[in-house]
């Protein structure tokens, strides 16, 4: 019981360090990546891993709650007064399973829902063919405009109008603009429907002060904790008190078992983080260094959706470099410079092809990384893609990439 991993089972052991090397050795341009700290690290992998504690403070399943009792009411006071809501579940193991929660606890089945396009920068739980959601509630899109790639509001009312939806959902994991949830809630009052924000790639940005806050608008907010705040995987829901007790139920037992304590222990410690003075520079390190990563790429012949952006992350259109956004992604990883493919707006190809590339800034402003990497990152993208079949101008890169690693660590080797 008492011997390490090491002892215990060297294949596991083996694959860890090739991966902490990858980590190391590679540039994480995935906008829903990001490295923690140590201290939620070793709350992950603290004893509380094997509690189970099915329920809520003060009404357990089980016994020997007394403590992780005393962590959740903790947890959820840091959450309170770092998202300024008025009730907060940090139970959810991921913001689809918060998603799939709120749906269950303000709506019947069959009951319709507004959200955006996955191809203009929605997310799977927003109700994707291919997802539960889809099969349980009737689903309409909105998207982007055609011109500005941008949310249209007044469009986006005229299908509300013509839908008249219970449920309308705003958030994005491909959007690299500004959200504004104002005339979100008054849409949503002309059509009688619960508003729930989903702001699971910009929280860090919004609790920050840098982004417009969706709690005062929202019904129902949603979000992870892993990509911009810098903490676990896991879900959190924010929402008003009068929806307390049916997200309470929704969220247990009506979708989960018992809630992962240790996750929640590491959330906690990321609530604390997030409210330190130096977050708030970490984010706007953030938002500057994908503004500088956008400039190098536009200034190096790219096309950017919506010609740039205001947050984490960036939307890069290839459609006229003869290359796909899979394509792009396999030899960018070959030199290093790890992002992922992803559709464009209006996009021609399918979702296992993409005609874009979606590259963000957090993992990367974490390790100590400013704008002067950021252009030559971009820099070097745009030579890679731009010669997409020469394999020596990677492996070039490939030891560029390496040097620049060395001088920032991961998380995981510097703190």
């Amino acid at each position: 019981m008492l011997r390490s991993l090491a002892q215990t089972d060297s294949q596991v052991e083996k694959i860890l360090k090739k991966e902490t090397i990858r980590q190391q050795d590679t540039l994480t341009l995935i906008p829903s990546e990001n490295y923690p700290s140590r201290a939620v690290r070793e709350a992950e992998g603290s004893i509380l891993i094997d509690k189970y504690a099915e329920g809520y403070p003060g009404k357990r399943h089980y016994r020997g709650c007394q403590f992780v009792d005393e962590l959740e009411e903790l947890a959820i006071e840091r959450a309170k007064k770092l998202f300024k809501g008025e009730h907060v579940n940090v139970q959810p193991h991921s913001g689809t399973q918060a998603n799939i929660a709120v749906y269950q606890a303000l709506l019947n089945p069959g009951d319709t829902i507004l959200s955006l396009n996955l191809s203009h920068g929605g997310h799977l739980s927003h109700g994707n063919k291919a997802t539960l959601p889809h099969t349980h509630y009737r689903i309409i899109h909105y998207g982007v405009n055609r011109d500005s790639e941008m949310l249209d509001y007044e469009e986006i009312r005229r299908i509300a109008k013509e839908h008249y939806p219970q449920l309308i959902v705003v958030g994005a994991s491909a959007y690299p603009r500004t959200i504004d949830f104002a005339p979100w809630r008054e849409i949503a009052d002309e059509v009688e429907a619960y508003l729930l924000a989903d702001v699971a790639h910009i929280i860090g940005l919004i609790v920050a002060g840098l982004h417009p806050d969706p709690v005062p608008y929202a019904d129902v907010v949603t979000t992870t904790t892993q990509k911009t705040l810098r903490g676990p995987r896991g879900g959190v829901i924010i929402c008003q008190k009068e929806y307390a007790s049916l997200i309470d139920k929704a969220i247990f037992p009506g979708t989960q078992g018992g809630p992962f304590m240790h996750t929640i222990a590491a959330k906690a410690i990321c609530f604390k983080e997030a409210a330190e003075p130096q977050f708030k520079e970490y984010q706007a390190q953030v938002i500057s260094n994908a503004r500088e990563l956008a400039k190098t790429l536009m200034e190096e012949g790219f096309r950017l959706v919506s010609k740039g952006t205001d947050n984490h992350l960036l939307l890069i259109d290839l459609s006229s470099k003869d290359i796909t956004g899979k394509e792009a992604s396999t030899i960018l990883e070959e030199a290093g410079i790890v992002t992922n493919r992803n559709s464009i707006p209006f996009d021609t190809k399918p979702a296992s092809i993409t005609s874009g590339i979606r590259p963000g800034t957090p993992a990367l402003t974490t390790r100590g990384m400013k704008e002067p990497e950021m252009k030559l990152i971009g820099e070097w993208i745009s030579k890679i893609l731009h010669n997409p079949k020469q394999g020596n101008i990677r492996k070039k890169i490939r030891e560029k990439v390496k040097e620049l690693c060395e001088k920032f660590p991961i998380y995981v080797n510097s703190s």
